[in-house]
């Protein structure tokens, strides 16, 4: 009779030691971003343009270079959508509600978590690889022998520009998704531009401002607070870059679908509440 109370503790333990360890991760990336913005604001070794000069780097490789990829993926996404949306919608007969499906499905949920997975890629296997050679290599202990501060010049940059191109390139990824889709979806079907705007217009509401900037905003300093503190992880041995990146893309992608997962019941359950349906 005891074997199966030995097999309950066991999970249980199992799953503390686990939601301990999620909550202990949590808080070092929040006591690493903000030892990092604090030393952006109040460490001017570096100086200004110095700084300034690493996040426009960070904006260009993670924005600009992802320029084309986000193109082809948001007008496959939002060609496909549309043509889903009208084909359904026509069989019932309910061409008004191609807006609101546009909405909900693109610019709620795919665009941000899209762009999300993109960018930990791209720009988070860079960025921790990158702070992981310069671990290897001895750059960071040479920039505190300078009076540097590593937080200062190599996390927040990369934060901040981090940021600013998610935000930046889901609001690229949307308007390339709807413009673009409803432009390539015209060689099947013959919806007016005029009434594909106007169900657009009447579909997004004041929250999706919110839930755009929330979204993005967190997923940008989740995947890049992520990957600078993983790449901080290294030690002196080469070997242990490639472990700290993919630990750093597994995380990453982790934090952002529980995010997105997250942010999205809040607003259901709030409508479901407002409804009256509980």
């Amino acid at each position: 009779m005891a074997k199966p109370f030995v097999i309950l503790f066991g999970f249980i333990d199992g799953w503390g030691k686990w939601s301990l360890g999620i909550i202990h991760y949590s808080l070092e990336l929040l006591k690493m971003s903000y030892l990092s913005f604090r030393a952006a604001l109040a460490d001017q070794a570096q100086g200004i343009r110095t700084v300034f000069g690493v996040i426009s780097a960070q904006i260009y490789f993670t924005g600009w270079q992802a320029l084309p990829l986000i193109s082809i993926l948001a007008v496959a996404i939002g060609g496909v959508v549309i043509l889903q949306a009208s084909t359904q919608l026509t069989l019932l007969g309910g061409w008004d509600a191609i807006g609101n499906i546009l909405v909900v499905v693109v610019v709620r949920e795919l665009a941000p978590l899209l762009v999300a997975l993109v960018v930990i890629a791209r720009s988070g296997t860079a960025v921790a690889s990158e702070i992981g050679n310069m671990r290897v290599n001895r750059e960071i202990e040479a920039l505190e022998s300078m009076g540097i501060n590593p937080l200062s010049y190599i996390v927040f940059p990369r934060l901040t520009g981090g940021v600013i191109s998610v935000i930046c390139l889901t609001f690229y990824f949307n308007m390339a998704a709807l413009i673009g889709g409803y432009l390539v979806t015209q060689f099947l079907n013959d919806m007016p531009f005029v009434f594909y705007l106007e169900s657009l217009s009447q579909a997004l509401e004041k929250e999706d401002v919110w839930i755009f900037l929330f979204k993005n905003i967190l997923s940008g300093f989740l995947i890049f607070s992520i990957c600078c503190y993983q790449g901080l992880q290294v030690k002196k041995a080469s070997f242990e870059v490639p472990v700290v990146t993919i630990k750093a893309v597994m995380n990453s992608i982790i934090y952002v679908v529980l995010l997105n997962l997250f942010i999205t019941g809040v607003v259901y359950f709030q409508k479901i509440l407002s409804l009256g349906l509980i």
